[in-house]
């Protein structure tokens, strides 16, 4: 197979947001990657491999330093600007999240804690931007991703009697506060930005504070944890409780 530079020259441009959104497609690259697409609901446009289009050509569309042996382009999920909150279960909620390395780590701390829908501001990061996709390791196919207004979805909660949950410094101690894994109605969890945590529109909306805890409690260290360990530790103590009940 012989790539034309018109060929390469698309490939390349799903880089860009603009171009992802226009042609609706995005980049995967990693042979388990490519077999995860295939492999998921997601509708695989194409698929090129080293040993068909050459080490040169992969090379100039790969946007990895060393060029992996697949790359695919996906179609991108047609229910990405939809948000339906289910009736029960535990959600996140991203509130700005910038880094896209974050942003594939949650949705891979997500997928390992059983969080169907993660649900993001619209100023959060592209979760198909490569460096997203490639952070996820696969999870991009299994979780369900939305953008959409976070203060509108936290009221929509509420006011099924669901709760919103959001971690701040002057919060309650979450280890010793009751929470809900939504097993009636639903549970949101604010993610805030890396830099400002939550704002301030979104954080009028939440129900519950929390903190997470330093050690020892009068000794704080550092000044805040990263969103995504943030999101590993909130995500990991709400499915304990779970599995002890």
């Amino acid at each position: 197979m012989v790539l034309s530079s018109s060929k390469i020259k698309f490939i390349k441009s799903l880089s860009q947001k603009k171009f992802r959104d226009s042609e609706g497609l995005f980049v995967v690259e990693g042979e388990k990657m490519v077999e995860e697409a295939l492999a998921s609901g997601f509708e695989v446009e194409e698929v090129y491999r080293k040993e068909e289009i050459g080490e040169a050509a992969m090379a100039r569309i790969s946007a990895l330093s060393s060029p992996s042996p697949a790359l695919a382009l996906v179609h991108r999920p047609k229910d990405l600007f939809t948000a339906h909150m289910p009736e029960k279960g535990l959600f996140l909620a991203l509130d700005g999240i910038r880094d896209p390395g974050n942003l594939g780590t949650i949705l891979r701390i997500a997928d390992w804690f059983g969080i169907e829908a993660v649900f993001c501001s619209p100023d959060t990061v592209d979760c198909l931007n490569p460096k997203v996709v490639q952070a996820t390791m696969g999870a991009i196919f299994r979780v369900h991703i939305h953008y959409t207004d976070i203060p509108a979805l936290c009221k929509s909660v509420s006011a099924r009697g669901g709760q919103v949950y959001g971690t701040f410094l002057d919060g309650e101690n979450f280890y010793a506060k009751e929470l809900s894994n939504g097993a009636d109605e639903p549970s949101v969890i604010v993610i805030g930005n890396e830099a400002n945590g939550i704002s301030e529109k979104t954080a009028a909306c939440v129900t519950d504070r929390l903190y997470i805890p330093s050690y020892p409690a009068d000794d704080a260290g550092s000044e805040s944890l990263n969103a995504a360990v943030a999101t590993a530790i909130t995500v990991a103590e709400f499915r304990r409780r779970l599995s002890s009940e």
